[in-house]
Order: C-alpha cells, then sequence, then structure tokens
C-alpha cells in the first residue's frame, strides 16, 4: 500500500514536472514566432518606402542606374524569402543596397535639399531603428527559447517532443555587411 502511494506520487510529481515543461517550451516557442512577426511588419514598412525613395532618387541621379537597380532588386529578393535564413541573407543585402543608395544621394545636394526625398530618408531611417530592435529581440527571445531547450532536464521533454533550435537574425553569410559602403564617381 506505501509502495503503491509513493509510486502514484512520482507519477503526479512526473507528470506535474512534463506538463510545466512543455508549457514553458510552448511559451517560448510562441515568444519567438511573436518576435519575428514584429520584425516581418518592420521588414514590410521598409519595402513599402522603398520605391518611394528609389523614384525620388532617380530624377536626380539617372546615371546611378546600377545602384538603383540593386536597391530593386535586392527588395525584391527580401520580400520573396522563403524561411528566416533566406530572409536574413536577403535582408542584409537590402541593408547594403540602401547604404549604397544613400552614399550616393550625399553626392546630390540638390537631392539632399528635396524635402520628400528628406521625409522618406527619415522615414526609412526610423524604421532601421525599429527593425534593429525588433532583430535584437527576437534575437534575444531566441536565445532564452534555444537555452531552455538545451538545459538539463528540459532538454530530455524538448527532444522527445519535437521542439528544434531556432536560427537566430545575423550577418553571417554576407561577408560585406560590417564595412563601410564605398562611393566611387
Amino acid at each position: 500500500m506505501i509502495g503503491l502511494t509513493i509510486l502514484g506520487v512520482i507519477v503526479i510529481l512526473l507528470a506535474v514536472f512534463l506538463i510545466s515543461v512543455y508549457n514553458k517550451l510552448v511559451q517560448l516557442r510562441q515568444r519567438v514566432q511573436n518576435s519575428w512577426a514584429q520584425v516581418d511588419v518592420q521588414l514590410k514598412r521598409r519595402y513599402d518606402l522603398i520605391p518611394n525613395l528609389v523614384g525620388a532618387v532617380k530624377g536626380y541621379a539617372q546615371h546611378e542606374k546600377s545602384t538603383l537597380e540593386s536597391v530593386t532588386q535586392a527588395r525584391n529578393m527580401a520580400m520573396n524569402a522563403k524561411n528566416i535564413q533566406e530572409q536574413m541573407q536577403a535582408e542584409n543585402m537590402l541593408t547594403g543596397a540602401l547604404r549604397s543608395l544613400f552614399a550616393v544621394a550625399e553626392a546630390y545636394p540638390e537631392l539632399k535639399a528635396n524635402a520628400n526625398f528628406m521625409q522618406l530618408q527619415a522615414e526609412l531611417t526610423d524604421t532601421e531603428s525599429k527593425i534593429a530592435f525588433a532583430r535584437q529581440f527576437y534575437n534575444d527571445t531566441v536565445q532564452k527559447f534555444n537555452t531552455m531547450l538545451e538545459l538539463f532536464p528540459t532538454n530530455l521533454v524538448a527532444g522527445l517532443l519535437g521542439f528544434a533550435m531556432v536560427d537566430y537574425f545575423n550577418l553571417q553569410g554576407e561577408p560585406n555587411a560590417r564595412q563601410a559602403v564605398k562611393v566611387e564617381f
């Protein structure tokens, strides 16, 4: 009788532990998905601003066709990314293309004085700050989730229930992402 009671208590404690770990993992997975959705919202805003910015620059810098085309191409790649890994690579390319576009704009004083361009540039700069914050929040959330997956004994439960590590949003795969943009005329 005492043995059955002890066994019953152990089974109940194990069930409570498994439920607790499972619920925590689900919460963290939902936070990761939510934080990625926040990154996605800011990226969509960025995509909406870019055609207007390119249009404003076109009128002043017609011979900078390759820069304008690279921005447009990078935007299209980013919008068509199918997973987080592709999204990271495309976003890194787009960031570099936008840096080049702003560097080109520096060479045209009349463009820099254009109110429409200045407003678009300010909105895009604000959006870039929001994207950076959203990426940081996403990476912080991924770090918490991935750490939970690796901690003992949670790793045993996570492995049994099919939880998998999530990729960070980073600059890997983009060797020039950390270098300053060089523009030559």
